[in-house]
């Protein structure tokens, strides 16, 4: 039904959108299954995300030790958020929980958030931020929560409302067949042959360390090209062989080249990432964007500005002097608009000289002769070596 709340969407009211009417009207009058919310208990948070979709639960555990459901959130991904990295889709996800639980969470004492990105864990105390995340991350510092990482298969619970069961708007179609018994036939030869195909064998898979193991239902053979998907929602990706030359072509179309604009290796990453993958990409493209020499001489350097340093504290008159510029004045006689001030820093006397709108550094360093230096003497200064 949400699809009908959009702007310029032509009202249609269809017989699945009676049944999902039906079934809120239903879940309203039955009898509530939430638990009512304990304030002398701590809670925590289960949050997941999907291609489409953000799911989030607040918990608590009840009197007798049972995990209990507070409340229940989901919303429908945004078509620019679709085009969020993984680990930025999973910290929106984080930052909708919190919104949506503001009234429990804020000022509580330390409480779990738990995730199915081991990521997450240390993203609060990563160096390397994201602009999205830099402004996050004043956000997250209002609250006092703890990251843990729960594997996806135990993390049934918020999977439920960021992936509907026999959802996929990948493969959405308008009219779907009733199979018959031809078609089931065929369908089970076809999952014999790929069991057989993909099957490893227990002597193999004993060998293999437990990240390698969850990894390998990652890949898929789609005819002669290996394909990779972190689960069944994510669209498959083509996998590109340990063949640096054709990294590089790859990422020189999508960055060098004049379609891709020469953007960040953040942008650059989630642009390739949509169509290929291999591992340590991101790295990968870090490293490229950083050395492209056009992107060195054009865009502006992002470095960190100096800290502030005090001036050292004058001890005597007319030894340290300040000098600004002052402009907008009304004209004078001669038509200048500014003022040029010399302040001693120790009584705070003051010099001023008529200046006009442009004025240049053999003007200034006359003025200063004329008006400082004539007057009191050579100034205290500080140089390097001996």
């Amino acid at each position: 039904m949400s699809f009908l709340l959009k702007k310029d969407v032509t009202w249609n009211w269809r017989p699945e959108h009676q049944d999902a009417f039906d079934a809120v009207k239903k879940s309203l009058a039955s009898a509530p299954v939430l638990m009512l919310p304990d304030t002398s208990r701590p809670f925590h948070v289960v949050c997941d995300v999907s291609d489409f979709a953000i799911g989030c639960t607040l918990m608590q555990f009840d009197a007798e030790g049972r995990e209990r459901v507070v409340g229940y959130q989901s919303r429908q991904m945004k078509p620019a958020e679709k085009n969020y990295p993984v680990h930025d889709k999973e910290l929106l996800a984080m930052r909708y929980a919190l919104i949506k639980f503001r009234v429990y969470l804020l000022g509580e004492q330390t409480f779990a958030v738990y995730t199915d990105h081991a990521s997450l864990r240390t993203a609060m105390k990563s160096p390397h931020l994201s602009q999205r995340m830099a402004r996050w991350l004043s956000f997250f510092a209002e609250y006092n929560f703890v990251v843990h990482y729960k594997p996806g298969k135990n993390n049934i619970l918020a999977d439920a409302l960021s992936r509907r069961p026999g959802y996929d708007p990948r493969r959405l179609t308008r009219h779907q067949d009733i199979p018959d018994d031809d078609d089931h036939e065929v369908t089970a030869q076809l999952a014999c042959r790929w069991d057989q195909r993909h099957s490893v064998k227990p002597h193999t898979l004993a060998k293999l360390t437990r990240p390698t193991r969850d990894a390998i239902t990652r890949y898929d053979l789609d005819g002669d090209l290996l394909t990779y998907a972190i689960d069944t929602f994510d669209t498959p990706r083509v996998v590109i062989p340990a063949d640096d030359n054709l990294r590089a072509r790859l990422v020189h179309e999508y960055h060098d080249a004049p379609a891709g604009g020469h953007l960040g290796h953040e942008k650059t990453f989630a642009a390739l990432s949509r169509d290929f993958f291999w591992p340590r990409m991101y790295k990968w493209i870090r490293k490229w964007v950083r050395s492209c020499e056009i992107c060195q001489r054009v865009k502006p350097v992002a470095s960190k500005q100096a800290p502030l340093r005090p001036l050292p504290i004058a001890t005597s008159a007319w030894r340290s002097v300040s000098m600004d510029f002052i402009f907008g004045l009304p004209r004078d006689a001669e038509g200048r608009i500014g003022v040029l001030v010399f302040v001693d820093r120790f009584n705070k006397m003051v010099h001023l000289a008529p200046v006009a709108a442009k004025v240049t550094a053999d003007e200034s360093t006359e003025l200063f002769l004329d008006l400082v230096f004539r007057h009191h003497d050579l100034l205290e200064f500080h140089r390097l070596g001996s």
